[in-house]
């Protein structure tokens, strides 16, 4: 911040001030001078008038003699009048009167002047005057006419040096007064040049410069500077405008130095994320996990320059790290290095503390355990951890035959991948574990669904075998015919549900056909058992997963299959209704039904089929429900919510 007396506020105020108090002590001066001259002109006119008064009075005195006085009442009036006005100007011009304005000048002895005719006409003329007023005698008048009017003639004199005297001081004061006004006139004339200059100086001066090097700037002349005039704004301007010229200029020398270093970081980074992008893309393509860790390590190992490369992961259960995959390693080194213990060595410290660790093995003060490492040559080893949901499943090296320097880029590149990697492997684990969980369900389904027919058919023949047995051992033809009948009946019910389990298994709904899939088990199902079928479509919507309706499907045909084996119905009505919010699927059939709420809990359990037709409605996000009543039929409802198909 400028100190105060040198901000151009302060001497542009501080000028104008001084402009306005001599502008203002000049005009006060002038209207002084000319209040003086109107005064002293008031007092010229009372004195001329005092001097024609006594001329008057004088002509007065001379007009009554002794003949003419013939009204000496008429002449003590008149006369009395002219006294009181003369006394009354005189005495106004002695005292002044500051309202008309009126004053005597106060130079060339007038006041003095004054004085003694003042004294003059009290002693000498107005008690002769006031005598003549009192008693108008002509005899008294004619004998003193002669000696009162040079006494008359003497103050008429002395009045007139008095006039003469104003006169010469009131020239005197207007010449003063001109003088002044003329001076005033080139004051204000030195005045406009010197704020005219002033101005130029300190504001025009260093906004044309300041405008100059503005111009310059736009022309890309960086080398453009302003002089520092002062020490106020201006002057603060144009050094922080020689600043910002200064900085200008290093940036522009730099400029190409400072575009290549962009560059070159633009193309590290699109470079990071071109390998990014690939890794990820072959980390998506489904492969066993030696087989990723094998291609992951070929491209990192090509990408770094890297002799060698492995690949270890973590042994939850003894926490140690294994190798699995390497490159370009000998054989002496992976049977030293097979297993490590977490902690141990440089790799097990990355694997216990989650960050990534660049050692020189040559460097035993920064790396004591890279003995191993050392022996093998390699001038440089990075473990980096293989990481996912914040858990380390193990961790993969690089080694270089030669020292060279890993920026913090590199390094957190390295990080980035191993995450990658670690995401696509704990993803495989993932998988696999769905495909058992998903075949074991399928075999407990398949159990169930043999248990359910196949297992009760051959449990019923070998009871007729039984039988068989039995007529065979008591020669019972008959009963052996009817026995072996029995059989024959057993198994071709076998195999029918052999048939149904095998076309129930291998059935798969193509896209926007499941009306035909239901429509062709109607048919089967009227084939096998002479019941009437009914098929209702309502609606419409784009289709679910194609999974989703497989698995709908497969609740219809085991629904429809206890049609055949348990309700003894004649009609089956199907009812298929889609919309926006999902799918309905509705079986009713007309057969015997059953109590519900009578079946015992060990009824229920062995009621296999209901169960599998709960579980896969589970499985698919489905709301399943049965209602039955004896006498009157069972039905099913599945409904499948389309919410549930999108994704997370």
């Amino acid at each position: 911040m400028l100190p105060l007396g040198n901000s151009l506020s302060t001497k542009i105020t501080g000028i104008l001030l001084v402009f306005f108090l001599v502008a203002l002590t000049a005009i006060g001066i002038t209207l002084f001078m000319s209040w003086q001259l109107q005064g002293a002109a008031a007092a010229i006119n009372d004195a001329g008038s005092l001097r024609m008064r006594a001329y008057r009075i004088d002509q007065l005195l001379s007009r009554a003699d002794g003949r003419s006085l013939t009204e000496p009442l008429v002449f003590a009036q008149t006369l009395r009048e002219e006294l009181d006005d003369f006394q009354h100007i005189f005495d106004e011009l002695r005292q002044g009167n500051p309202e008309r304005p009126l004053f005597i000048p106060r130079d060339r002895g007038i006041p003095e002047d004054v004085e003694r005719m003042a004294v003059y006409w009290l002693n000498e003329i107005r008690p002769v005057l006031d005598a003549l007023v009192a008693e108008p005698e002509p005899g008294r008048l004619a004998k003193n006419l002669p000696a009162f009017d040079n006494t008359i003639k003497n103050f008429v004199a002395s009045t007139n040096d008095v006039v003469l005297k104003m006169e010469q001081s009131y020239a005197r004061s207007t010449d003063i007064l001109r003088a002044s006004q003329v001076s005033l006139i080139a004051l204000a004339v030195i005045g406009t040049l010197f704020l005219i200059r002033f101005f130029f100086v300190l504001v025009i001066r260093p906004v044309s410069e300041l405008q100059t090097g503005i111009k310059r700037m736009e022309q890309e002349d960086f080398s453009a500077r302003v002089p520092v005039l002062g020490k106020d704004e201006f002057g603060e301007l144009s050094d922080g405008f020689n600043r910002m010229a200064v900085h200008l200029q290093g940036l522009y020398g730099t400029l190409e130095e400072r575009v290549d270093v962009k560059t070159r970081s633009l193309e590290e980074k699109n470079r990071q994320l071109e390998i990014l992008y690939d890794m990820a893309a072959f980390l998506r393509q489904p492969q066993d996990v030696d087989a990723l860790c094998r291609g992951f390590l070929q491209r990192v190992q090509k990408m770094f320059g890297a002799a060698a490369s492995s690949a270890r992961l973590l042994d939850k259960d003894s926490r140690q790290l294994c190798m699995t995959v390497h490159a370009g390693l000998d054989n002496a080194f992976i049977d030293r290095e097979a297993t490590l213990d977490c902690g141990e060595c440089v790799c097990g410290q990355a694997a216990r503390g989650g960050n990534s660790l660049i050692c020189e093995p040559e460097r035993p003060e920064t790396a004591p355990d890279l003995g191993a490492c050392r022996r093998a040559g390699f001038k440089l080893v990075s473990a980096t951890p293989i990481g996912a949901n914040q858990q380390t499943l193990g961790i993969y090296n690089l080694y270089f035959r030669e020292a060279r320097l890993l920026e913090d880029s590199d390094r957190q590149l390295l990080e980035t991948l191993g995450q990658q990697l670690g995401i696509a492997i704990e993803n495989q684990r993932l998988h696999a574990s769905d495909r058992e969980l998903a075949v074991s369900e399928e075999r407990n389904l398949l159990a169930r669904e043999l248990h359910d027919s196949i297992a009760q058919g051959l449990a019923f023949m070998n009871l007729q075998v039984q039988m068989l047995d039995d007529a065979l051992r008591h020669n019972d033809a008959p009963q052996a015919q009817s026995t072996l009948a029995m059989l024959r009946q057993g198994v071709q019910e076998s195999y029918d549900d052999v048939r149904e389990l095998l076309v129930h298994f291998r059935t798969r709904v193509a896209k926007q056909d499941l009306p035909g899939a239901i429509g062709a088990a109607l048919r089967r199902l009227a084939d096998q058992s002479a019941i009437a079928t009914e098929l209702e479509l309502e609606g419409g919507g784009a289709p679910l997963d194609a999974e989703v309706e497989t698995q709908a499907l497969y609740i219809l045909q085991e629904a429809l299959s206890n049609v055949r084996k348990h309700a003894q119905a004649t009609s089956v009505h199907v009812a298929l209704r889609r919309g926006v919010h999902g799918l309905t699927l509705v079986v009713r059939d007309d057969g015997v039904g059953f109590d519900e709420n009578a079946r015992s809990a060990r009824e229920k359990e062995n009621h296999i089929g209901l169960q599998v037709m709960r579980e896969r409605a589970l499985r698919i996000g489905g709301k399943f429900s049965l209602s039955s009543t004896p006498g009157r039929g069972t039905e099913v409802c599945l409904e499948l919510p389309r919410i549930n198909q999108e994704p997370n």
